[in-house]
């Protein structure tokens, strides 16, 4: 199975108190990019620091990746919106992060991107795909997404605390700015992304269209934010079935509501545990603590490993390692 990553960002992310994927402003605008570069290198390179949270929690991409060496996948990151320019391999899907989405029209190139992930996913070999992503402030994205569709609009959140009241603001801010009511979008999956989402969720919708459209398995894994990119492809026609792999964290998040999330969307929700309560080490004592909680494939991996054997002790000892050389390695200065 291969692993594709979207990476994007969304000037959303800047809302103080929306996002936790970044130790600052600043620092998110090269979260994306940094995850790629562990997916593929194993550590950041061209990007200045590893993401982490204001409270140090790493990046799930370091999740990710001990999976990957342990069990060898093939990855394929693709650029969507990315604030900041990535040493990995990265096919690049549009250009330019996305605007805020309380202003009027956030993605204006949100038909481009799901074209060109479309036919870029009917031109893979593989008979199976999991698809992830990376976007701080992508859960807000997705509540609006949801909204315009009509959709039950329950999303996650990178903090211990999920900052409903914040989003539902910004979400209401968003529809007002774009002049959509609740529901207005629904059938014109498009429409919504343009005026109320992310690069990312562009891209990933079209993913999952040209995906199945070509006759390829298609799991995603993650939580919310894929959970509304499924609902896109669903207002796009899919009708086939598709796999939802998240983590234990967003499914033990009541606020997230992803199992009913899910049922709404008939998708087949699979949740792994990786064994994190009880392990004092900071790469996995943060996620019981409610932070990070899901992200860059992190679900769809650890399930990837159950399927191939692979025990999550075993994944918790590879990733101790992965953290260790991402935090001990100098980073190039920015």
């Amino acid at each position: 199975m291969r692993l594709v990553v979207v990476g994007g960002s969304t000037l959303t992310a800047g809302i103080d108190g929306i996002s936790a994927a970044g130790a600052n402003r600043d620092a998110m605008l090269h979260t994306p990019s940094a995850d790629l570069e562990i997916l593929e290198y194993g550590d950041v390179t061209l990007a200045p620091a590893v993401p982490v949270s204001p409270s140090g929690c790493p990046t799930p991409a370091v999740v990710t990746r001990a999976v990957r060496e342990l069990v060898g996948f093939d990855v394929t990151p693709l650029g969507a919106g990315l604030a900041r320019s990535s040493a990995a391999p990265t096919v690049d899907l549009g250009d330019g992060p996305g605007r805020d989405v309380r202003e009027e029209e956030p993605v204006a190139n949100a038909g481009e991107l799901f074209e060109s992930a479309r036919e870029f996913a009917r031109s893979l070999p593989d008979s199976a795909l999991l698809i992830g992503e990376t976007i701080p402030g992508g859960t807000t994205t997705a509540m609006a997404v949801l909204r315009a569709l009509g959709e039950r609009a329950a999303v996650s959140s990178s903090l211990p605390e999920n900052p409903l009241a914040l989003k539902r603001r910004v979400v209401r801010e968003a529809l007002a700015a774009s002049g959509l009511e609740v529901g207005d979008a629904a059938g014109n999956p498009v429409e919504a992304v343009r005026r109320v989402g992310d690069p990312v969720l562009a891209a990933v919708a079209g993913l999952i269209v040209g995906a199945t459209a070509a006759g390829v398995e298609v799991t995603l894994g993650g939580g919310t934010q894929l959970a509304a990119a499924a609902a896109l492809a669903r207002h796009a026609g899919v009708e086939v079935p598709v796999t939802l792999a998240t983590t234990s964290f967003v499914a033990g998040d009541e606020s997230a509501g992803i199992e009913g999330l899910a049922s709404d969307l008939d998708l087949d929700l699979r949740v792994t545990d990786p064994g994190f309560r009880g392990q004092e080490h900071p790469a996995m004592a943060a996620y019981v603590a409610g932070e990070a909680k899901e992200g860059v494939g992190m679900g769809g991996a650890l399930l990837l490993a159950e399927r191939e054997d692979v025990s999550m002790a075993e994944v918790r000892e590879r990733i101790v390692t992965v953290y260790d050389r991402v935090t001990k390695t100098e980073k190039p200065q920015p």
